[in-house]
């Protein structure tokens, strides 16, 4: 009988090195736009190096997948993450001085891009190595949880310790990377048994499509995702704007979007519950997602919105466990890295793209036809979902 997850001290080290990692990175995913408006009176820059990173991300995605099948998952985790602690120090460096140079910015943020495709890919290997079948729900409800307080405690402890000194933030990240990395090191990841034959680049990524393209469940779920995260990630900005075109202060919009944070947590916690199917549960969570989302327009006020976001976040990680377990139950070990980077190439490939037709929205007809509009996007979505094999097909 396998022991209790919270004995498995390998997948404890590396939840904890994660765990504290994702909290610096939301440190400084306030503190940049925080230093980048004091710096030049614009929040046009902080875009521009979002983006940067994000492209870098996107772009390095496949390949890091393919990398982190061929190379030692364990040293990928702890060199990926030493390297962006010196990145980001190297940040802290660049506002310490006064020198603020934006060139510096943009290149780092490309670093710090190009190691999370690293990352990520290298986690879940490492995941899938530590933790039995019968135990991922649970590792991933883990996984969740600390997503989600991340993002409850994070974005307001930047900007608290911004007020204390603008390289506080940067220095915080970077040692919570430290952190990470150190844990990954103690966490002994075990190498792979036998060694995979060495191909070219392009077969060792047409392996995982093609794998994928026979699981027409899982395929389907994914198409699903993309479509999902693009409306999700553009109704943020409108969320904002509704707040305060309702006259909501500058507080209230922070304490809006903890609703999301709340929310997660709690889906988090009842997220090993759930018995539904991951394609009934996809129909069930979109239908939730776009009646949530219409429903902040109703009008209760500037704190209204709290309410559906947290509904809407309650959802979120019901989803990404449900699927993720089964995901990594599916996959071969030697495509894991490839088909990790796959699926978030895929379902987060338009993501970039999403604040901008968010904000040109809401700038047009304002945030609450805005959230009208991408909830309506999201429940016709739910409808292709349940009118299709999507609820009964299986995910392999």
């Amino acid at each position: 009988m396998a022991e209790p997850l919270r004995k498995n001290v390998q997948f404890q080290l590396l939840w904890l090195g994660s765990a504290v990692s994702q909290l610096g990175t939301q440190l400084t995913t306030v503190a940049v736009p925080l230093l980048i408006f004091a710096v030049t009176g614009s929040l046009f820059w902080a875009g521009v190096i979002a983006g940067v990173r994000a492209a870098a991300l996107v772009l390095a995605q496949m390949p890091a997948g393919v990398w982190v099948d061929r190379w030692d998952r364990g040293r990928v985790l702890v060199w990926s993450q030493t390297t962006q602690a010196a990145a980001v120090a190297v940040m802290a460096v660049n506002v310490v001085t006064g020198l603020d140079s934006m060139p510096l910015f943009l290149v780092l943020a490309a670093v710090d891009g190009v190691c999370t495709a690293f990352t990520g890919p290298a986690r879940a290997t490492a995941i899938k190595e530590v933790v039995p079948p019968a135990q991922l729900r649970a590792a991933y409800a883990q996984e969740e949880a600390r997503t989600h307080v991340a993002y409850l405690v994070g974005p307001s402890l930047g900007a608290l310790l911004f007020g204390l000194g603008r390289s506080v933030p940067f220095v915080g990240d970077a040692l919570s990377f430290l952190v990470a990395a150190v844990c990954a090191w103690f966490a002994k990841i075990p190498p792979r048994t036998g060694q995979r034959p060495r191909q070219r680049m392009r077969q060792d990524l047409r392996e995982p499509w093609t794998w994928l393209w026979h699981q027409r469940g899982l395929r389907n779920i994914i198409a699903i995702f993309l479509a999902l995260n693009l409306l999700g990630s553009a109704s943020l900005l409108p969320v904002m704007a509704l707040v305060k075109e309702r006259g909501g202060p500058d507080w209230l919009v922070g304490l809006v979007l903890t609703g999301i944070g709340v929310g997660g947590v709690l889906g988090a916690l009842l997220s090993p519950r759930v018995t539904m199917t991951p394609g009934r549960l996809v129909v069930a969570v979109l239908t939730l997602f776009g009646a949530s989302m219409m429903a902040m327009a109703l009008p209760f006020g500037a704190w209204w919105p709290f309410v559906p976001l947290m509904l809407t976040a309650i959802g979120t990680p019901m989803l990404n466990v449900s699927v993720g377990a089964i995901f990594t139950e599916l996959v071969p070990d030697e495509l894991m890295g490839r088909m990790d980077a796959l699926l978030n190439f895929v379902t987060r490939g338009l993501t970039p793209i999403a604040p901008v037709v968010g904000a040109l929205l809401a700038d047009l007809v304002g945030g609450a036809v805005t959230l009208l509009v991408l909830g309506a996007l999201v429940l016709v979505t739910a409808v292709v979902g349940g009118s299709s094999d999507l609820r009964t097909a299986p995910v392999h």
